[in-house]
């Protein structure tokens, strides 16, 4: 047995502010993906795998009695495959910030959600929020308290703009140029990331007034027009919008970037080489790069190696 392929998404833009409203852009990232799968012998790996899929119904069975107008599963049918060691067969790397959980998400809900919403169907704005609903609910099993666009993401494969909390819509990217120079990177940290110390990190930040004032006449106003001159293909603005961003971060959200990547998110704004990012809630994982010049971004980054998301 095999399941359908979930990919990888990459929050592109949006990363906390969405929390507090700003825009996002997220995009699928095919480059990692995952399925459910029984084996005849099953890996360690596998096994363990099976065991948390086990823990998650649980958390399932009880979301289901709680809020059964939400949305219900066929739990018989999901133990009874969970008993047969049904395991997610993933290529994503957990806590790296590309969406590890929102793909077994996206994958559970596909396979044993009794009346789900397809991706098929017409997908109006309330579909949408409902499914976005559900996904949030079913994806705080693992960190907490989630938006559930990671798992929204992975289940329809689409790019989704966050234009607010309750206004989300599939949108569509600029193609990418072959023949551009510009490219949007990832980095490996080389460190897990953990989500949930990190947004109590900024929960705990929103307290202050100060940090509430800076999240909205800057973090969030070059979070939104950012993802605006992404999707209108302005790239001069983007560049310019992004090194703004990414000063913000530097400043504000160090305890989200890693030690060792201080001076290197320093130097990218000093040389106009590149301008990093975070990707995802930070503290390790991927750190996301934005370059208008590939060949002399990996120069400045030859200690490390770039994975291109996306080419201008």
């Amino acid at each position: 047995m095999k399941g359908p392929l979930f990919y990888s998404k990459i929050l592109l833009f949006g990363e906390y502010g969405i929390i507090q409203d700003s825009k996002g852009l997220s995009i699928p990232y095919n480059f990692y993906k995952g399925a459910l799968k029984t084996d005849e012998n099953p890996s360690s790996e596998a096994i363990a795998s099976n065991r948390s899929l086990d823990n998650f119904t649980g958390y399932l069975t009880t979301l289901q009695n709680n809020q059964p107008e939400l949305v219900t599963f066929n739990l018989t049918a999901l133990k009874s495959d969970i008993a047969n060691g049904m395991y997610f067969d993933s290529s994503i790397p957990q806590g790296y910030g590309v969406g590890s959980s929102g793909a077994l998400v996206a994958a559970i809900y596909d396979k044993y959600a009794t009346t789900k919403i397809t991706v098929l169907e017409n997908l109006t704005r309330d579909k949408l929020l409902q499914l976005k609903a559900i996904f949030s609910q079913m994806e705080s099993f693992f960190h907490g308290k989630s938006s559930g666009l990671d798992p929204l993401n992975s289940y329809l494969s689409l790019p989704i703009l966050i234009n607010s909390k309750d206004n989300i819509e599939p949108t569509g990217i600029p193609s990418q140029s072959t023949q551009g120079k510009g490219a949007v990177f990832l980095i490996d940290s080389g460190i897990v990331g953990e989500t949930a110390p990190m947004v109590s990190i900024f929960m705990e930040n929103l307290k202050d007034n100060g940090f509430r004032k800076m999240l909205k006449s800057q973090f969030i106003k070059h979070t939104d027009a950012c993802v605006d001159n992404f999707l209108h293909g302005d790239i001069k603005s983007l560049f310019a919008n992004t090194k703004k961003l990414s000063k913000v971060v530097l400043n504000h959200f160090k305890p989200m970037i890693p030690e060792q990547f201080h001076q290197i998110w320093q130097n990218g704004i000093e040389t106009n080489d590149y301008y990093l990012k975070l990707c995802g809630s930070g503290g390790g994982g991927y750190i996301l790069g934005f370059t208008e010049d590939l060949e002399k971004a990996k120069t400045s980054l030859k200690d490390y190696k770039l994975e291109v998301v996306y080419n201008f």
